[in-house]
């Protein structure tokens, strides 16, 4: 992709946030080398890393990677034979670290079953080398100095030049005790590495020994005493040792990463992937963004699409869609009403997520994929080529239409413009079309109203504006994709004082076609309008029906089990009574045979009349029904589900009552009007909440007319009775348009204010509560916001 748009669309910013989020040397450096995917599978690939590295920061924080330094450098040492000191073997043995113990928690992720197809990929890749990790922990604390258990000798040698220091402080000390009248000041110190005492020059020869510095005054000698110079030199000695083994075993530990140089390099670059994946999660995270899905048809749909580099606490966001039936769209209106934060928003989005970036937009959004993005946007003015602004814009747009095919996405800012007005919309009407030959899709503003005409008569392009406050005289920033845009001047300055007659003469010198089309914009626009208040109201009508639907479905699925409970129990009586009827018959069967056995009169009573009189009584027997296999009932049942604050049926004393808590595994405790009681759970049955008249009422303060006080004062009240004042002061203090208001509930024994605030919880229209200042009565009121 063209690196021109790269800098046009300010993508290097979005990077250096992205880069912010990274722990390693290796994982920064791949993000600054972040570029757009144009291959589908590739991108594919990106997106579900990202949803993976979305999923760990979610469940587990993110993925725990320490800080990891570029080891490159140290592996390219190693391999021509050089040794690397403390500090570089750390470096290592941190990769190694943080791949065994990365192991360890992709490990546990799989183990909860956690899906995270492209993280395990990865983590299985990485080489585990424990003994190498031992051996460097072992060896090497955390600055990089050689540890004691190193080696025997390395311990042994430490240990000796320790008891040799302390030998040689204990004979300056006495020296410092004995003779510190020829002293300039009573401490030892260090000269040449080696124990000094501060002498007066005057007395060098009460010491004897090697003098190894002065003062600059002369006036002090630095005298290594005669008595401590062997203990020196021996001290001397053993530090050499001691250097020497050092040098030794990090040459030995450098020796033991050759062999596993590749596995170390694979290791930190696998570090260096997630810890990108991680960064762009993290990113994600800081501006509410999605992983956008991949459009069949390559249309994009961005649903409330905000600038990632604008202060998220005031952007505005839109709803963006270009493709399919809608390739090109012509955005008109004044200047600074957001068209060129809207065109920069579409690209740099689109951007952002063809690298695998999350976006700040709405769930369920959707995005093409381009192999290139062309931008023409803002004054590109060049002094040096003593290019006008319109040629300067010329010639990009000449570059653009060579190379633009029906993979490209292309931005113009105010196409056509710097030019006489005429010749510009026709220039800017030849362009779209060339592009639109070629299937490119077109995102263009401009302020030429030819090409308001344009959007209407060309298939496949649409007309766009950025919505115009005339009121406060101030852009809203909203796009308006399917309405043009309009100047708004003559209204703009009417309310800025300018004589009505005045304006009435320049509409009067306006052509009628372009008064025509200011008129049949604002048709548009209160068509608009019209449309998105029906909308509105048709889907409160369609949230009542569902909510209909749903309370008839479970009612429905009650009386179903209810009726198979009456007609199995129906059954189970028929057949006790059938059988009981069966066995007499059969008993004066039994009777008929003996006699019949008895008086030798067969023919009386013939024996198939008697089997078929038994199967007639046989035939009266019911089957009933197995209601613990029947699926409705099943799912009835586990609906059938109890949760406090539910209204049910006690069908011991055929009253309703409302569940208070659960007491027991089969137990409830139940309101039931003015008694609590406990009741069995199978003796209650879920029933919808009763139907009130919905009632609006105000509080009335007298004295000053009717109107809705923005305190309500519910001490003293009855429970029952006090929320049903709140819902009713809530309603009433809505239609008010009061921002917050203040409910007195007292202390007391909290049971009332524990009541409101569950009733303010599930109230759709509280933004929050709290409790009031304790200057204004503390936990005895709450202050209610409303949305």
């Amino acid at each position: 992709m063209n690196q021109k748009i790269f800098q046009t669309l300010e993508f290097p910013k979005i990077i250096q946030q992205v880069a912010q989020f990274s722990r390693t040397h290796l994982g920064k450096e791949l993000i600054t080398k972040m570029q757009p995917a144009s291959s589908k599978d590739k991108l594919e690939d990106r997106l579900a890393e990202t949803q993976d590295g979305q999923t760990v920061l979610r469940l587990k924080g993110g993925i725990p990677l320490p800080k990891l330094a570029n080891v490159d450098p140290h592996m390219k040492r190693i391999e021509i034979g050089a040794d690397l000191n403390g500090a570089e073997l750390v470096e290592v043995r941190r990769v190694l670290e943080a791949a065994e113990e990365l192991g360890n928690f992709f490990a546990g992720m799989r183990d909860n079953e956690v899906e995270l197809p492209t993280l395990y990929g990865l983590s299985d890749q990485l080489t585990i080398l424990p003994e190498l990790r031992r051996d460097l922990q072992r060896s090497l604390d955390e600055d990089g100095t050689v540890t004691d258990e190193a080696s025997s000798e390395l311990r042994s040698i430490r240990q000796q030049i320790t008891r040799l220091q302390a030998n040689i402080r204990q004979e300056l000390d006495d020296m410092l005790r004995q003779k510190a009248k020829y002293l300039t000041d009573t401490l030892i110190t260090m000269r040449n590495d080696r124990y000094v005492l501060p002498v007066k020059a005057e007395y060098r020869n009460v010491f004897g020994g090697v003098v190894h510095d002065q003062s600059g005054s002369g006036q002090t000698l630095f005298i290594e005493p005669r008595a401590v110079v062997e203990l020196n030199n021996r001290l001397r000695q053993a530090q050499i040792r001691e250097r020497q083994e050092i040098e030794r075993i990090l040459a030995e530990l450098s020796a033991k990463l050759v062999p596993e140089r590749r596995a170390i390099l694979q290791n930190a670059y696998l570090l260096g992937r997630m810890d990108e994946i991680n960064a762009r999660a993290y990113y994600g995270k800081s501006v509410h963004g999605t992983v956008p899905q991949i459009a069949e048809n390559n249309q994009i749909y961005f649903k409330q699409a905000r600038h990632p580099l604008l202060d998220p606490k005031t952007v505005v966001a839109n709803d963006i869609y270009i493709g399919g039936d809608v390739e090109t769209i012509v955005i008109t209106g004044p200047n600074t009403g957001g068209k060129t934060i809207t065109l920069k928003t579409l690209g740099l989005l689109q951007l952002m997520a063809q690298s695998g970036l999350p976006i700040p937009v709405g769930e369920d959004s959707k995005m093409g994929i381009f192999n290139e993005i062309f931008a023409d946007i803002g004054d590109e003015q060049s002094i040096e080529q003593s290019l006008s602004t319109f040629s300067s814009h010329m010639t990009t747009i000449v570059s653009v239409l060579k190379k633009a095919d029906a993979r490209s996405l292309v931005l113009f800012d105010e196409l056509g413009a710097g030019t006489d007005p005429q010749e510009g919309a026709a220039l800017a009407i030849a362009i779209l079309d060339d592009l639109a030959a070629k299937g490119s899709m077109v995102m263009a503003t401009t302020h030429y109203p030819e090409l308001k005409i344009y959007g209407y008569n060309r298939p496949k392009t649409i007309n766009a504006s950025m919505e115009f406050d005339v009121d406060t005289l101030s852009p809203t920033y909203r796009l308006l994709i399917g309405v043009p845009g309009r100047s708004n001047a003559f209204e703009i300055s009417k309310r800025l004082g300018l004589d009505p007659q005045l304006i009435e003469n320049a509409k009067t010198i306006m052509n009628d076609e372009s008064q025509d089309l200011n008129e049949m914009i604002s048709d548009l626009e209160n068509q608009r309008k019209m449309a998105e208040t029906e909308y509105q109201e048709y889907r409160r009508y369609e949230e009542k029906a569902e909510k209909l639907y749903l309370d008839l479905k479970e009612a429905y699925q009650y009386f179903f089990e209810e009726r198979e409970k009456e007609l199995n129990k129906a059954k189970k009586r028929a057949n006790i009574l059938v059988n009981d009827a069966e066995e007499e018959a059969d008993k004066i069967i039994s009777d008929i045979r003996k006699l019949q056995l008895t008086s030798g009169q067969k023919g009386n009573v013939k024996e198939h009349q008697l089997i078929a009189a038994k199967t007639k009584l046989k035939g009266l027997h019911q089957d009933e029904v197995d209601l613990s296999h029947n699926k409705v009932l099943k799912k009835a049942k586990e609906k059938k589900t109890f949760h406090e604050g539910d209204e049910v049926l006690v069908e011991t004393y055929g009253q309703r009552g409302t569940l208070l808590h659960r007491v027991n595994h089969n137990e409830w405790q139940v309101q039931l009007g003015i008694l609590k009681m406990q009741v069995p759970e199978k003796d209650l049955t879920p029933v919808a909440p009763a139907k009130e008249p919905k009632q609006r009422t105000v509080v009335v303060r007298s004295g000053a007319g009717a109107h809705v006080s923005p305190q309500l004062d519910l001490r003293g009240e009855r429970y029952d009775q006090a929320l049903h004042e709140v819902d009713q002061y809530l309603d009433a203090a809505i239609l008010a348009g009061y921002p917050q208001v203040t409910i007195i509930h007292g202390k007391g024994t909290g049971a009332l204010r524990k009541g409101i605030t569950d009733y303010l919880k599930n109230h759709r229209s509280v933004k929050k509560f709290e409790f009031a200042p304790s200057s204004q009565g503390g936990n005895g009121a709450t202050i209610v916001y409303f949305k």
